[in-house]
């Protein structure tokens, strides 16, 4: 039996090439072919032309508006089908395996930066198979999100359609620098607030507290409220607390981890307001559970159970 001749350079074409020439061999069209992997006509009839300059055959015969297979295309066809098809299988299953083990949770993005992101180092280390893929957002209905596993939103609990469970309650009392607080002493005086520098944000939620609202709570005017500065976040609101620029409402719970690690401070250390609201868990009763969420649902709860209690 006659040896073969040894073939130099490159045996395989690129697999862009030769998913062009299963597209136009299955639609006999390079203008459907197109349309299928959403290219230009132009760069099918490329692809297949280097593709016939790589083999040195050609593999269609081209017609005014369709194509068909010359006898080596069809032998190409078949034999690039079955190694495609094959391909698509073992990625379909590999993609199944990742997305099972992957847990997706939307916050707001208070909640995701300074509360949940704190956190998930320590879940990954202990929990290395599980991947959790966050997403933030200011807007409920973005969060809500069919595709959603879990959500974490502020309210009292009520959302139709959904199972809630309370991760804590919502407390505000004011928060700033070490250095602001040293510079300005009055911040540890209740009435001398509205003279300073006060950060503000800026929300689309009308129920959102504000100095106005938190001053007027504990009997304080705020005619004298001249130097607030605003932001549209609350993470920039609190960034701009720990450079500080003035002193801003710390949420408790989405502040503790930088009044722990000495960021931030309470000027004032007993006074606070507690409202009707908090931040819950949410999940769709509708859509299946899996082994990956309950893990990811007992460890969201599990830190709500172990988290500081504010008076």
């Amino acid at each position: 039996m006659p040896k073969k001749a040894p073939v130099t350079g490159k045996v395989l074409p690129p697999l862009d090439y030769l998913l062009a020439f299963e597209a136009a061999a299955k639609a006999q069209s390079f203008a459907q072919a197109s349309k299928v992997l959403n290219i230009s006509e132009t760069a099918i009839s490329r692809k297949v032309r280097l593709l016939e300059q790589h083999y040195d055959v050609p593999l269609f015969v081209r017609g005014h508006r369709s194509v068909s297979l010359t006898q080596q295309g069809a032998i190409l066809l078949a034999t690039v089908e079955k190694s495609l098809d094959l391909m698509r299988d073992v990625s379909r299953d590999m993609l199944a395996k990742h997305q099972a083990n992957t847990v997706s949770i939307s916050a707001t993005n208070s909640v995701a930066s300074l509360w949940l992101m704190p956190q998930l180092r320590k879940f990954n280390k202990s929990n290395g198979r599980i991947r959790i893929s966050l997403v933030s957002s200011d807007s409920d209905a973005e969060c809500l999100s069919d595709s959603m596993d879990l959500t974490i939103l502020r309210g009292e609990g009520d959302w139709p359609g959904y199972e809630a469970q309370l991760l804590f309650g919502e407390t505000v009392f004011p928060v700033c620098s070490p250095d602001y607080l040293k510079s300005n002493p009055k911040a540890a005086v209740l009435s001398a607030l509205p003279e300073l520098d006060l950060i503000e944000v800026t929300s689309s939620h009308a129920e959102w507290m504000t100095w106005h609202t938190w001053l007027g709570s504990n009997g304080i005017s705020t005619s004298l409220m001249e130097r607030a500065v605003a932001f549209n976040t609350y993470p920039l609101s609190i960034q701009a607390a720990v450079d500080g620029l003035g002193i801003a409402l710390g949420w408790a719970h989405l502040v503790d981890p930088l009044l722990e690690s000495g960021a931030l401070v309470r000027p004032i250390q007993d006074i606070s307001v507690r409202t009707q609201s908090g931040y819950f868990l949410l999940k769709s009763p509708t859509q299946k559970s899996f082994p990956e969420r309950r893990i990811v649902e007992d460890w969201l709860l599990g830190l709500s159970a172990g988290r500081k209690r504010y008076a």
